[in-house]
């Protein structure tokens, strides 16, 4: 699910020591944290909510481009006294991963609006984003269909690329397929950009 999804072969892959810039936001309590170390230690690491921002630098082999990709992952408080600073960490970003807890229904209308906020600030228009649907592995989890249309994904900006992952942090299920998607997307996004450049 996402939009405007488009062949690996057309995107040149990054020299290794360029990092990109990726944030992960999302309501308190949806996995964020959990995210970002699985990601770093690919074990399951117990955490507390964050008070302020997590970040780690971690390179990761992509098959989209056969080779090793380096990532720094800000990964910032979710309270609602927190979310006014998450401009701050957005303004360079590469690509936003924004945690959603599957199983929360009654937070669904809250998370879209932050979502919504977050992807309208004009610093982040066209800033792909990989909505990661957390918590898929437990029994009373919302479904694809229902968490695209409870987060009125198709209502982001036309200039947004989007993809909803199914994922369980806890042990990893689905990382791995989100960031080559969103790879892509960054990729396609620069692309883009260049392209618009030379015809000024």
């Amino acid at each position: 699910m996402g939009n405007g999804q488009s062949d690996h072969s057309l995107f040149p892959c990054l020299a290794p020591f360029q990092a990109l810039h990726i944030v992960i936001l999302g309501l308190d309590c949806a996995g964020k944290t959990t995210v970002l170390y699985r990601l770093r230690f690919n074990e399951f690491v117990n955490s507390v909510p964050t008070k302020g921002f997590n970040t780690e630098k971690i390179k990761m082999s992509l098959g989209v481009c056969r080779r090793t990709v380096s990532f720094h992952f800000w990964d910032v408080g979710g309270q609602e006294k927190l979310r006014p600073l998450w401009r701050s960490y957005t303004r360079c970003a590469d690509g936003i991963v924004f945690v959603v807890d599957s199983v929360d229904a009654e937070r669904i209308e809250e998370a879209k609006t932050e979502l919504h906020k977050v992807t309208r600030l004009t610093a982040n228009q066209g800033v792909p984003v990989l909505v990661v649907a957390n918590k898929q592995d437990l029994r009373n989890s919302l479904s694809m269909a229902e968490m695209e249309s409870m987060l009125a994904l198709s209502e982001l900006s036309r200039a947004t690329d989007w993809y909803l992952l199914p994922a369980c942090a806890i042990i990893g299920e689905g990382l791995q397929e989100g960031l080559e998607k969103l790879y892509v997307m960054i990729m396609k996004r620069r692309k883009m950009l260049r392209q618009q450049k030379k015809k000024r």
